[in-house]
């Protein structure tokens, strides 16, 4: 079972979406607009995929442009940012058993799968 934590309107998230349907993967798919993540839950896939939360921001986002000090901004002062600015989420993430990848570009999520 592969999880998505998907953006409909984002290209990469439903390339994403398109190749684990083409592999046949059982999905369930994470519309985080529609479905917002908690703070635990935006934490326990960044230890899925091993990064920090600055290292998932878009920084191209008006709203982290927005954030003042955002340069000075501990781990967990960004993860904030994240939860209640959703859009601020790089994506398309996958995950599946306790590991995950961020699948930009979709090279990461063919390794991942290939691993699998």
């Amino acid at each position: 079972m592969y999880t998505i934590y998907h953006n409909p309107r984002c290209r990469k998230s439903r390339e994403a979406l398109q190749y684990l349907e083409n592999q046949g993967a059982a999905l369930k798919i994470v519309n985080y607009f529609n479905e917002p993540l908690k703070k635990a839950e935006i934490q326990a896939i960044l230890n899925q995929i091993g990064l920090q939360p600055s290292e998932i921001v878009r920084k191209n986002e008006a709203e982290w442009k927005a954030v003042p000090n955002r340069n000075e901004l501990t781990q967990d002062q960004i993860l904030n940012v994240l939860v209640e600015f959703p859009k601020t989420i790089e994506r398309p993430i996958v995950t599946s058993n306790n590991k995950g990848v961020l699948a930009r570009p979709i090279e990461n999520l063919i390794s991942f799968m290939t691993e699998r």
